[in-house]
């Protein structure tokens, strides 16, 4: 648990040096912060309901809770939902306490409020619903799966958007130029394709680009693309999570997991999440996988897949590297089938050549009156009537007798 700290030291790292200190400086998130808005007013006022920002990484949440902290008159408590627990809650309890005996608001800030069980939410929710404690909860996940419901309920959700290319761009050139927190003292050398191949390369994170910024202006002075490639080997990787690379080593994992390969989709596997890629995107994939190649071969497949993503939503990285290890190999080595997948787009393509095609009525529901006077249900046999071995259309007239499966 830790308040904010208003200064920034040389020694601290470029992107938290380079830190936006107010609303001006903050860049992005327009459509919650932006002139006019609600949220804007509410900080300038010092008016804030409890809530919840809800975005990707980099996206500015934290930032935009510690801007709120440098504008607001209320005590700023600011802890991390993974290191903190009960124990530091009732401390802030007994804080904020203390704060409204004398008129004073607290705020409490969680960062990664996901990572809080329910007993911890439940054990917050009776000091946000009285008023003593406004919230501010971060997180990367969507709330409404991850915050308890009747604390969701009091509180607002703010969903912000990944940084564009061009706002990260903004960001590096102001880091380039400012002098008291920035490189503004180095007569850096960098070419605008350069810096904005950098932007491109961080996935709409802006301290990741700040990152490598920094360590390529510590070995050169003259920063071309040889050295960004080098700066962002060991964290990134040259994996663009929304660019062709991305593409490519997903579609690397699926081919050779289909071509019963282990050791190539461990390899690919390995690639992905070494450059940071989100585990649940990889077991979404590999769930997709065991219906759409092995399917019916092995129906235990897919619950082996959907085990691996849940054991990976649990524990996250890096523990969960082994679950999907365990998973890519399970796949690559089952028997493979496909005919779920090729029967799934040859009924799609009849859905999209014959349109809506009526149901036959004799398997139509019957539920009134009218409908039966007009023969819905009329005729049908009751399978279990007929030991399930009876003659019956289930298809529409024009489709009669079609078969989508071979067996």
């Amino acid at each position: 648990m830790s308040d904010n700290p208003d200064n920034k030291n040389k020694n601290q790292p470029l992107a938290e040096r380079m830190r936006p200190q107010s609303l001006d400086e903050f860049l992005g998130q327009d459509e919650i912060v932006g002139a006019g808005k609600l949220l804007r007013q509410a900080i300038n006022q010092d008016k804030l309901p409890s809530m919840i920002f809800w975005g990707p990484p980099g996206c500015g949440k934290t930032t935009l809770a510690l801007i709120i902290a440098k504008a607001s008159q209320a005590d700023f408590i600011r802890f991390s939902a993974v290191t903190s627990g009960l124990k530091e809650l009732r401390e802030v309890i007994k804080r904020a306490q203390q704060d409204d005996w004398q008129n004073k608001k607290t705020i409490l800030f969680i960062d990664e409020i996901h990572r809080w069980n329910k007993i911890q939410q439940d054990a917050l929710l009776p000091h946000v619903e009285n008023g003593l404690i406004t919230l501010i909860g971060a997180t990367t996940e969507n709330p409404s799966f991850e915050v308890r419901g009747a604390l969701l309920s009091r509180c607002r959700v703010f969903v912000l958007r990944q940084l564009t290319v061009e706002q990260i761009m903004a960001i590096l050139e102001n880091a380039l130029k400012d002098k008291d927190r920035g490189l503004g003292n180095l007569s850096l050398q960098i070419e605008k394709d350069v810096l904005r191949k950098i932007a491109e390369m961080s996935n709409g994170d802006p301290r990741t680009a700040l990152n490598v910024l920094e360590y390529a202006s510590s070995i050169a002075s003259d920063i071309n693309f040889e050295i960004v490639k080098e700066a962002f080997q060991k964290s990134y990787l040259l994996y663009d999570k929304d660019g062709d690379e991305h593409y490519n080593i997903i579609s690397a994992l699926h081919k050779s997991m289909r071509g019963s390969d282990a050791n190539a989709s461990l390899y690919w596997l390995a690639r992905m999440l070494e450059a940071g890629e989100d585990p649940l995107y990889v077991a979404r994939r590999i769930v997709r996988f065991a219906s759409e190649d092995i399917g019916l071969a092995n129906s235990r497949a897919l619950e082996q897949a959907v085990a691996a993503y849940n054991a990976c939503h649990f524990i996250g990285l890096p523990e969960c590297n082994v679950i999907l290890a365990q998973a890519v190999v399970y796949m690559a080595k089952c028997k493979k089938s496909n005919e779920l997948y090729t029967a799934y787009s040859q009924a799609r393509k009849d859905v999209e050549q014959y349109g809506n095609l009526p149901v036959p009525l004799h398997i139509r529901n019957a539920p009134t009156k009218l409908l039966k006077d007009l023969n819905y249900g009329a005729d049908y046999k009751y399978s279990p009537d007929f030991d399930y071995q009876e003659q019956q259309e289930y298809l529409p007239d024009k489709l009669k007798g079609r078969k989508y499966l071979k067996t």
